[in-house]
């Protein structure tokens, strides 16, 4: 967050002048990057599960050393095949747009140390995930900061900055999100009033 996210805004601001767009498209890097690194982890887990239960005779559980052993040979992770996953998901992302003649891969460092730190993530007790957001949710205390420029009266997320950081249910790391009124709001009222109630 603190030093490649930086790096990556800098990179997008010399081919997308929207610093909107350059903050989705940083936070939909973060959110694809944990999404792919997860689907590996659990990919690489089922094939060591495999190939340890042939011979597992204990005392360790077998769910044990196979974690055990996913940890010390995390050189096994195909981080460049997670990379190349996140940018095709990127690039049919409806909500973020690049120029033509540029590609996502201009980030791929970024991304390869969000698969990578993900990937590490999962072999945790428990692991550590990424908080779920979309546009329009309620803003919450407890998982995001406002960015500087958030209208810090509104109630409603324009768009997330950076993920949150979870264990189980609980906030590890809190993300940042932009809070603006105006269209939002009453995008927000008519789509949850029409056919509901409010208590």
């Amino acid at each position: 967050y603190a030093q490649e996210r930086l790096d990556a805004e800098t990179l997008l601001r010399t081919y997308v002048s929207d610093m909107e767009m350059v903050q989705r498209i940083i936070y939909i890097a973060a959110v694809e990057s944990f999404h792919a690194a997860k689907m590996a982890y659990r990919q690489l887990k089922i094939r060591v599960r495999e190939t340890l239960s042939l011979g597992h005779s204990g005392p360790e559980s077998l769910e044990d050393t196979v974690l055990d052993y996913i940890v010390r040979h995390e050189d096994l992770y195909d981080v460049q095949a997670s990379v190349n996953e996140v940018i095709r998901s990127m690039n049919i992302n409806p909500k973020i747009s690049f120029p033509p003649e540029i590609d996502f891969i201009v980030i791929s460092t970024l991304i390869r140390e969000l698969c990578r730190m993900a990937f590490s993530m999962q072999t945790l007790t428990p692991p550590l995930d990424i908080a779920f957001g979309t546009d329009r949710e309620l803003f919450s205390e407890t998982k995001y900061h406002r960015s500087f420029d958030s209208d810090f009266t509104a109630v409603l997320v324009a768009y997330h900055v950076w993920p949150a950081l979870m264990e189980n249910d609980d906030v590890i790391v809190k993300g940042e999100a932009v809070t603006k009124r105006g269209t939002l709001v009453c995008t927000f009222v008519k789509e949850h009033v029409k056919g509901s109630h409010w208590i």
